[in-house]
């Protein structure tokens, strides 16, 4: 079997139908076998429309479940039943074109292991949203494209249209939590190369979307368990975390020096960055970065110093900033609280990157 196309269902009857026969007219020319495979958590007759179907047209498959439902589960189910080299994952509800598989075989034919279709880069339209659901979906998009660093370089990382290579997921334990399987596959899977191509997002065919309050835990769920999966996400909220707690050490002691000083601005904030400088690093060589095992205890000064040369110049950045302020007349303490913002992005990138690189190696 070349093709498998994996399609969850719930109470979808009305266009299991007309699916499957655009599915079949736009595979018409392809030499490529295919099944597709629709795995059911209905609850009305849409089992019965299945077997009725599946007993017309050689190329349809079914499971039907029992007492379970969530779309990413399904979708998983899927792929451990169908035995194509490539996969394809798509929405039961006609809002997903099935004119665009050629395309998407064309491009998994080429070797790119992840094909998926986008409604955010040129040519694409997620025209079949209302506006509501557009304002959840860019959310949605942004709070992945934030907090995984493997769902930034996609546009349409929230999608549930996509095809892939199986061995992007072979030997891979894939544990979704409600319907952004895709997100699941990005972080998880196995690929070198991906490609999105525009589509064009169509409104419903036949009943209503099924997203409610409950789905929208459920994702923020599933992104916080991706995020505690991966080393490299993990470690910049934990970098942030420790970092908030050296922002209000920071601020703490910018004040108290401040008094001290009687309101010398610049020093004041050079001292209190290099206390907190040195608080934050222990933190983060015992939480941030301690799943680096090669590092010898010989290292730690060898890290230390790295780190203090990379947060001085945070350091120095945090300084310009408070500096301008007060050329600007501008609070200094708003200032000072900028300039932590914009160091702490340096902070992270240059630490991560060297400080604590799995390239790095410690000094004898």
């Amino acid at each position: 079997m070349d093709l498998s196309i994996v399609i969850p269902t719930y109470n979808e009857g009305e266009n299991i139908k007309a699916l499957v026969c655009r599915i079949n007219h736009a595979l018409t020319t392809s030499y490529h076998s295919h099944e597709i495979y629709f795995i059911d958590d209905s609850d009305d007759q849409t089992p019965l429309e299945l077997e009725k179907i599946a007993e017309n047209y050689n190329c349809v498959r079914f499971f039907h479940r029992d007492n379970m439902r969530g779309l990413g589960t399904a979708v998983v189910e899927g792929f451990n039943r169908t035995e194509g080299q490539y996969i394809i994952v798509m929405d039961a509800d006609l809002q997903h074109p099935p004119e665009l598989i050629p395309r998407i075989l064309e491009i998994l034919d080429r070797g790119v292991e992840l094909v998926i279709p986008s409604r955010f880069i040129c040519g694409g339209s997620d025209g079949g949203l209302n506006w509501q659901r557009k304002i959840v979906s860019w959310t949605a998009r942004t709070l992945a494209r934030l907090a995984l660093s493997k769902a930034r370089p996609v546009l349409d990382c929230t999608g549930g249209f996509f095809g892939l290579n199986r061995k992007v997921i072979d030997g891979i334990v894939l544990k979704p939590i409600g319907w952004k399987i895709l997100l699941e596959i990005l972080v998880k899977g196995t690929y070198v190369c991906f490609e999105e191509i525009p589509y064009t997002f169509h409104a419903r065919h036949a009943n209503l979307s099924k997203m409610n309050f409950k789905e929208q835990y459920n994702y923020l769920r599933h992104i916080i368990a991706l995020v505690a999966s991966n080393p490299n996400d993990r470690r910049l909220f934990l970098f942030c975390a420790i970092g908030s707690l050296g922002l209000l050490v920071n601020m703490l002691l910018f004040a108290f020096i401040m008094y001290l000083s009687n309101n010398q601005e610049i020093i004041s904030s050079i001292s209190a960055s290099s206390l907190a400088m040195v608080h934050n690093y222990l933190w983060n060589d015992l939480v941030t970065w301690k799943d680096i095992k090669h590092y010898q205890h010989t290292g730690r000064i060898s890290r230390f110093l790295r780190f203090c040369l990379v947060c001085t110049i945070g350091i120095i950045i945090t300084a310009m900033v408070v500096k301008l302020f007060t050329i600007l007349y501008w609070n200094p303490y708003l200032g000072q609280f900028t300039g932590i913002i914009a160091a702490v992005t340096w902070n992270f990138f240059f630490n991560n990157r060297w400080t604590w690189s799995e390239t790095t190696h410690p000094e004898n």
